[in-house]
């Protein structure tokens, strides 16, 4: 009877050592590992230095106080608008960039610079983006177009990147820091940073074009950009 039992046993205990540990051409095949899709940005790399054609030219305006609308009066006469007094600095924010790499202090982001918070569930913010793109484009020497992508999640910022044709660095604010700190609620928010780092300028109308981007570019930091 023990015999019988322990010629059942083996075939049993052989089978079981089978499975862990069988040869290399026994165990499954690895699944293949799916690339990763390239990053429509540009990356972060360049943020803080300075456009080359950063100086207005001839035929510009000063740039006005921020939130203003307006431009300050010049003196009588001269056909003109005077400069007006600095406003307050970007927020003390360090973010990620979107093609990785060290993170990018907000304030060391040199100007002029346009600034874009936006998320791809907004649709004033899809709406206007591609005026975004062609003035990075128009403005390339003049000024920085730089996206912070707000609370939203990196396969949407980057499906509206390549759907729209997004290039411009991208950084990254999944927590709506910069928002709380411009104390706003609601996006598109769209800075406009003069060249010490100053914004000048924070537009919260919706959607913004072409025409409009180069009016507010031309008034708050004295660059001609066309439109």
């Amino acid at each position: 009877m023990n015999r019988r039992l322990a010629l059942a046993v083996v075939p049993l205990l052989l089978a079981v050592s089978g499975c862990t540990s069988g040869t290399a051409d026994d165990e499954p095949a690895p699944r293949p590992v799916t690339a990763e899709r390239p990053s429509p940005f540009r990356d972060c790399a360049a943020l803080s230095t300075a456009p080359t054609a950063a100086s207005p030219g001839s035929g510009t305006t000063a740039p006005a106080s921020p939130g203003s609308g307006t431009t300050a009066p010049a003196s009588p006469g001269s056909g003109t608008t005077a400069p007006a007094a600095g406003g307050p600095a970007l927020p003390e924010l360090t973010l990620s960039c979107f093609t990785g790499g060290a993170p990018v202090a907000l304030r060391e982001v040199a100007g002029p610079a346009v600034i874009n918070v936006w998320a791809s569930w907004c649709p004033p913010c899809r709406k206007e983006l591609p005026a975004f793109q062609r003035l990075s484009e128009r403005a390339a020497g003049q000024l920085q177009v730089v996206g912070v992508n707000s609370r939203d999640s990196r396969s949407g910022a980057q499906s509206i990147g390549e759907d729209f044709g997004v290039r411009f660095p991208m950084l990254m604010d999944q927590g709506e820091a910069v928002q709380r700190e411009l104390k706003r609620n609601a996006i598109p928010l769209t800075l406009f940073v003069d060249a010490d780092g100053q914004v000048r300028y924070i537009d919260a109308s919706g959607a913004l074009d072409d025409a409009t981007l180069a009016k507010l570019v031309r008034q708050h930091l004295g660059l001609a950009v066309p439109a």
